[in-house]
């Protein structure tokens, strides 16, 4: 049988551990190629009809991967558009029974299946509260999207392996066209420029892809561990979550993530020169902010490795070299994650497991 995704000496074959989640985090350029080719001018016409109804505030409802497509979304709204914005707790809704006034708030709900009860049923509360509602789906026929009032479908295809990888980034970039979208009444030339430079991101997402050999040589410092840390601050600490979110699901190392500044508040104690920390640095102001945080590692003598530009990379223990100056801030956490996922999938694979398959898990996570 050919091998499934990117050539390579780890390429898995068909039906080998692995080998359905290898292939869908190498479909990721063309799927971003999609969204912005075919999905682009929906999010537009969707955001022009939101941006009307002048929303006060924003609320986002996720869980999972798609959490941390939300905080992602959260730093774009707050800091693109300046309006507020929260992570909802839907338990308030529907363990609790709280009749929220949601008059003139949008609810965005984030979701790759839209088939979670508790997603669709808060969202069904917040549109009956008076909210304006917006389902982010690669499921138009979701339970998720026929009770919101707007949504935004991902077009990233059927995806297999329980870890979601392609959904993921599709999530990323989706949400930066909307919020792109949302800005244009106000800032035309802002907003043109935002959506002209995610152009870049299909061909750049392939070169990072097609960087294999790399990963797998830092996959080796991993394949012992016991615990890890990752961390980040801005743009860059939805990535660190959902890169500790992928050791965990697939190769089942406990990993945590903390924004740096909160691993400055207690548990950068737990730190020492054999507790591996991965550092997402963003080139811009996120970047800047975490270098305090790199400063008290090196100190500690932390196993540090970097995902970001080089002169980071170089002054770490190993790491990943991100290309540089070619996006926004905004943006580079489409890239960031991307050589994260190929890790955990690394590391599971020399750790002798299925990241296919998780013990325990489903592809649909039925909460309520």
């Amino acid at each position: 049988m050919d091998a499934v995704g990117t050539p390579g000496p780890a390429a898995p074959r068909r039906g080998e551990p692995g080998w359905i989640m290898w292939g869908e985090t190498a479909e990721q350029p063309e799927v971003l190629r999609r969204v912005l080719e075919q999905g682009a001018p929906a999010i537009r016409e969707t955001a022009r009809a939101i941006a009307a109804r002048r929303p006060r505030f924003v609320l986002l409802s996720a869980r999972g991967t798609s959490d941390h497509a939300a905080l992602y979304a959260k730093y774009l709204i707050e800091v693109e558009l300046g309006l507020p914005c929260g992570l909802t707790s839907m338990s308030t809704t529907t363990a609790y029974g709280a009749e929220p006034r949601l008059r003139d708030v949008l609810v965005v709900t984030v979701s790759q299946s839209g088939g979670s009860p508790d997603l669709a049923a808060s969202t069904r509360a917040a549109r009956e509260a008076g909210a304006v509602t917006l389902a982010v789906t690669n499921n138009p026929d979701s339970p998720l999207a026929e009770v919101a009032e707007f949504h935004l479908d991902l077009l990233a295809g059927a995806e297999k392996a329980l870890p979601a990888t392609k959904t993921y980034t599709a999530e990323l970039l989706a949400l930066y066209l909307f919020v792109a979208g949302l800005k244009e009444g106000e800032d035309p030339a802002a907003a043109g420029q935002a959506v002209s430079a995610a152009q870049a991101l299909p061909d750049l997402a392939a070169r990072v892809l097609g960087r294999g050999e790399e990963v797998r040589q830092l996959a080796g410092r991993y394949r012992f561990a016991e615990r890890m840390v990752v961390t980040s601050r801005g743009y860059g600490y939805p990535t660190a979550k959902e890169a500790a979110l992928k050791l965990m699901e697939t190769s089942y190392i406990p990993a945590l993530a903390y924004s740096g500044a909160d691993l400055l508040h207690g548990p950068l104690a737990m730190v020492d020169n054999v507790s591996p920390v991965i550092a997402v640095v963003t080139e811009g102001r996120g970047g800047q902010a975490l270098q305090p945080v790199l400063d008290r590692l090196r100190g500690r003598r932390a196993d540090l490795v970097v995902v970001g530009p080089r002169a980071q990379v170089a002054a770490a223990s190993a790491g990943f070299a991100l290309p540089e100056g070619r996006l926004p801030e905004a943006l580079q956490p489409v890239l960031e994650i991307l050589p994260l996922q190929k890790l955990a999938w690394e590391v599971a694979i020399a750790r002798a497991q299925d990241p296919d398959a998780p013990r325990a898990l489903a592809k649909v996570t039925e909460t309520r």
